[in-house]
């Protein structure tokens, strides 16, 4: 039988419980572009407004990283669990849904994509109503979000992690091998700073100003599972304030609707508690450490 188990604190983030998951609907998806400072190319993103958007009203944003030999539609018309779950989150919580490129079709998070993620969030500050962005990924956006995170913690409000990993070092798939090359302007031998820079495992103090929410498959070959599981265990060391690990062993390379709607929603819910008050609470169970293990019996 299948039990779920809830170590440390339990999720009751009762202050905002008008915002879960239920209810909502995005509008038609618009195709965009800007110009990327970095190099005059044309970076293309999909947007889609919550159904009565008004920008006179403050919105959070949730930007959607898609995976490996994909592209911005990905997100947007994707039919796997995480995608419709990702979805669903989005239109629940009336986000701005933002779908983008980031230098598809493979990223990995490298430096032109990073510094396009930069340039894009500035330019959706300005044009919307921003409250929080929040960002999340699956595969290679599983791990380029967490890598956004921890190079840029003052530019987002919180991460989702979909089964990606938080050491580019050791990682060593030869499927991706040269896509990751590509991005970051060489192997592990010719740039290893941009492979240890990008390793979220190693600067685990990166993420202690934003909710975070791992998820992880016991059977996934293609993106192994143990360095978030370290990554897990060093900010639960660290006494991380608000962060969700869901580790399950009867998937592999993929994360269920139910655990991406939850993670989603832990996410999005405690970055919309003002910090002080967030850390204030955590003694009530409003907000706090949750570890999630699926566990065979």
């Amino acid at each position: 039988m299948r039990t779920l188990g809830i170590i440390v604190l339990a999720l009751a983030l009762a202050s905002v419980a008008a915002h879960t998951t239920v209810a909502g609907e995005l509008g038609a998806p618009v195709d965009k572009q800007f110009i990327a400072t970095l190099d005059g190319t044309v970076q293309k993103y999909v947007e889609m407004l919550p159904v009565g958007f008004d920008n006179s009203q403050p919105h959070d944003i949730l930007i959607a990283l898609h995976g490996h030999n994909s592209d911005r539609w990905q997100f947007v018309t994707g039919t796997q669990s995480v995608l419709t779950g990702t979805r669903a989150a989005a239109a629940a919580h009336e986000m701005i849904f933002i779908s983008p490129d980031y230098r598809a079709i493979a990223s990995w998070m490298g430096p032109a994509a990073e510094a396009d993620m930069v340039q894009l969030i500035a330019l959706l500050r300005a044009q919307y109503n921003v409250r929080n962005v929040i960002m999340c990924g699956s595969s290679m956006g599983g791990t380029s979000a967490p890598i956004f995170a921890a190079l840029h913690p003052d530019l987002i409000e919180g991460v989702c992690g979909f089964n990606g990993t938080a050491n580019m070092v050791e990682f060593n798939n030869p499927a991706f091998l040269p896509a990751i090359a590509l991005s970051y302007g060489g192997t592990k031998e010719q740039v290893p700073e941009q492979y240890i820079m990008r390793s979220t495992e190693l600067v685990p103090g990166q993420f202690l100003s934003m909710p975070v929410a791992l998820t992880v498959g016991g059977k996934d070959t293609d993106v192994p599972p143990d360095s978030m599981r370290r990554l897990a265990a060093s900010l639960e060391a660290l006494n991380h304030p608000c962060f969700m690990m869901t580790d399950n062993p009867y998937v592999g390379h993929s994360t269920t609707y139910a655990d991406t709607v939850a993670s989603l929603d832990f996410v999005i819910n405690a970055a919309a508690i003002p910090e002080p008050a967030t850390l204030g609470l955590l003694g009530a169970g409003i907000a706090g450490l949750v570890l999630r293990r699926r566990r065979a019996h």
